[in-house]
């Protein structure tokens, strides 16, 4: 007598978000909802597949503040910043659009939320889900335009081949973050909080390291440790030509930014170079205007220097470069 056949048990569907169209995501192996007869996997799972795998290594680039909106991803713990919409953009949304506000992370990380108002809260601390970050914002504030008012906007996997943040924000618009000491920003009457947001909320500011923006140079960040402070400052100049100017500076003895100061490495943050200065506690973010400033006057100088370096100064950028930490 023959073995029975073994049942096979049907597979889940792992999510109902749109991956092309109308077209839902699957298990690999189920058949393609597109009634194509073949496996999710090798039909439109192909294509969802190819999208995550293109890396846009600077997904801000051609945004104003570009600098801003690295260090505002990986650098600021709370922050905000008035966005403006490109023309006709706000006129695909559910109802009036009071403003649109980009924060750097939204409660129970949801990657946007629509108020009762109808205003939006546009989180850019999440997680990147195409490969492409500004494709990924641009499809969460998509969905927040279409949501109803008092609504947040659910995690999901970005549609390929949609908008980019490029082309829903106005690109003549400034870029003036405001630095938060704490996450209150998230609600219209933070003191009104209760169950899981209030949570939320309480666990997020216990957490938020001290953080200020400098204002007398671009995209400097100073914040403050229970060890150490830094000054964290992200610069849009070409890695190498960047490198290259803090090794002579280096080398020369003028990288600091005073007593007590040191250049220690430099972060790598969606193709831009963020250079980390150590500086002693007692060095607040207003004390570091001036040397900033002086700073960046001494770079401009060295960056238009193109003779080749020197032993010492070839020896300064290695340092550099093995102290270089890559955050995504």
């Amino acid at each position: 007598m023959g073995k029975k056949a073994a049942k096979k048990a049907p597979q889940r569907s792992q999510s109902t978000t749109a991956v092309t169209g109308e077209i839902p995501v699957v298990g690999a192996r189920e058949n393609c909802p597109c009634g194509s007869g073949r496996r999710y996997k090798a039909c439109h799972g192909r294509e969802a597949s190819h999208a995550v795998q293109e890396l846009v290594h600077r997904p801000f680039e051609g945004l104003p503040g570009e600098a801003d909106w690295v260090a505002l991803r990986e650098l600021v713990p709370a922050a905000t910043v008035p966005l403006t919409l490109a023309t006709g953009v706000a006129e695909t949304a559910t109802g009036e659009v009071p403003s649109v506000t980009l924060a750097t992370v939204l409660p129970l990380a949801w990657p946007a939320l629509r108020r009762q108002d109808g205003s939006i809260l546009l989180g850019l601390q999440t997680q990147s889900s195409s490969g492409d970050l500004s494709r990924d914002l641009a499809d969460a504030l998509e969905l927040a335009l279409a949501a109803e008012p008092g609504s947040p906007v659910p995690a999901r996997r970005t549609v390929p081949g949609g908008r980019r943040l490029q082309d829903l924000l106005d690109l003549q618009a400034e870029f003036a973050p405001a630095v938060h000491t704490g996450f209150e920003f998230w609600l219209e009457d933070a003191e009104t909080a209760t169950g899981e947001v209030a949570a939320s909320l309480e666990r997020a500011n216990a957490s938020a390291i001290p953080t200020e923006k400098l204002s007398g140079v671009d995209s400097a960040y100073w914040c403050g440790t229970p060890d150490k402070n830094h000054l964290r400052w992200v610069m849009t100049v070409p890695e190498e030509q960047l490198l290259d100017a803090l090794a002579r500076l280096t080398a020369a003895d003028r990288s600091s930014l005073g007593p007590d100061t040191r250049l220690v490495g430099s972060f790598r943050a969606h193709g831009l170079t963020v250079p980390v200065w150590d500086l002693p506690l007692a060095m607040t973010a207003a004390d570091c205007e001036k040397p900033a400033a002086e700073f960046a006057e001494r770079l401009a100088e060295t960056l238009a220097d193109e003779r080749p370096l020197t032993a010492e100064e070839r020896r300064a950028r290695a340092n550099l470069v093995n102290r270089q930490v890559t955050l995504n």
